[in-house]
């Protein structure tokens, strides 16, 4: 179904397109942006109307309060063209709603649907032309949210910048990935920020991930905040481990993110007659199971990476190897995935939305 945009929308277009400038063969993940963007400000206790101007800088002093106290959201989702030149939403709706959690509790006004929705639907229509077509290939969506107004007080901003950037990507990780099970440090703590997308979990990741770059690992799995025995989500992504031939995924909670991709693995495994749990493993559990040999795979979920396989792990002194399944579930569940974000077969879930 294609969503009607009746919202006041003020569209300044760029005088011409740097499209041609673009190596679409070559492109670093984030790091090119389209022709426009789109901004809404709250200010006097309301949301005003959305504009879509050209991509540039924009002007904010150095006293606004994202700057000292972190009141910054974000969310990431995609757009996909198909064989027919037809562009496709996943899943917005599950964006929408946790982008607006995510809002609530850092104290954030929620955005409308009419101007997070039909926002993003004249901005894509716009920068139509920017969807690189072909499986794995998409437009990366950056809805986000900061506080801009003026003052260093502790207390939430009365003003806020909601903006929207687009960015055609190729895959997030090129091949598969080694990570390092967490001794000591933890992505959140219960009652913590962890299940929303606040921007300072990622940063608060960074230094952790370096120390496990420095010995040759791409990632971390993040264990618990108490006692280090849990395992919880992997990098920026939610984690999966096939032991035998049942997934098993963590329970979300306020630590852990609510992925859109992993219920989305979660709901297609399930739909493919794939045993599926949903439950707490511990660090013992996955040493065992990777020593008597039922670790079968372990995998990364998430919009970015969408399905990144782990080739190994690391825990203390040890490493241990994973060689890839000859049944992968990685693959299975990447490839389903894909199909239906690219309309390539029928999506039976109802997570696609024509822009």
């Amino acid at each position: 179904m294609q969503q009607q945009n009746t919202l006041p929308i003020e569209i300044n277009k760029i005088k011409s397109s740097k499209i041609d400038q673009v190596d679409f063969d070559n492109l670093t993940f984030g790091n090119v942006f389209t022709d426009h963007m789109l901004s809404c400000d709250y200010v006097d206790g309301k949301w005003q109307n959305p504009v879509i101007e050209p991509y540039g800088t924009i002007t904010i002093s150095p006293g606004a309060r994202v700057f000292h106290y972190g009141q910054a959201i974000f969310e990431g989702m995609k757009a996909y063209r198909d064989e027919q030149d037809e562009l496709w939403l996943f899943r917005p709706e599950e964006n929408f709603l946790r982008f607006n959690k995510s809002s609530v509790r850092l104290a954030i006004p929620e955005v409308p649907k009419e101007v997070f929705m039909n926002g993003l639907l004249a901005l894509l229509r716009l920068d139509k032309e920017w969807v690189p077509k072909g499986h794995g290939n998409s437009l990366y969506i950056r809805p986000f949210i900061f506080a801009d107004q003026v003052g260093v007080s502790a207390a939430p901003s009365s003003n806020y910048k909601f903006m929207i950037l687009l960015c055609p990507v190729k895959a997030y990780y090129k091949g598969e990935v080694k990570v390092l099970i967490a001794e000591n440090f933890s992505r959140a703590a219960n009652g913590g920020v962890g299940a929303a997308k606040a921007a300072g979990n990622y940063g608060a990741q960074f230094y952790p991930t370096n120390l496990a770059k420095e010995k040759g690992f791409d990632q971390i799995i993040w264990t618990d905040d108490c006692s280090h025995q849990y395992l919880e989500e992997a990098g920026t992504m939610n984690v999966f481990f096939r032991i035998n031939d049942t997934l098993i995924t963590a329970p979300t909670s306020d630590r852990i993110l609510d992925g859109i991709t992993r219920k989305s693995v979660i709901a297609l495994a399930q739909h493919e007659g794939l045993p599926v749990e949903i439950r707490k493993i511990t660090v013992s559990e996955l040493l065992e199971a990777a020593k008597n040999k039922s670790l079968k795979e372990i995998f990364g979920a998430g919009t970015a990476a969408v399905i990144s396989p782990v080739s190994g792990f690391g825990y203390k002194n040890d490493y241990y190897d994973l060689t890839e399944a000859p049944d992968s579930y990685a693959k299975r569940m990447k490839k389903s995935l894909l199909d239906i974000q690219h309309n390539i077969t029928e999506d039976s879930f109802g997570w696609t939305l024509k822009v």
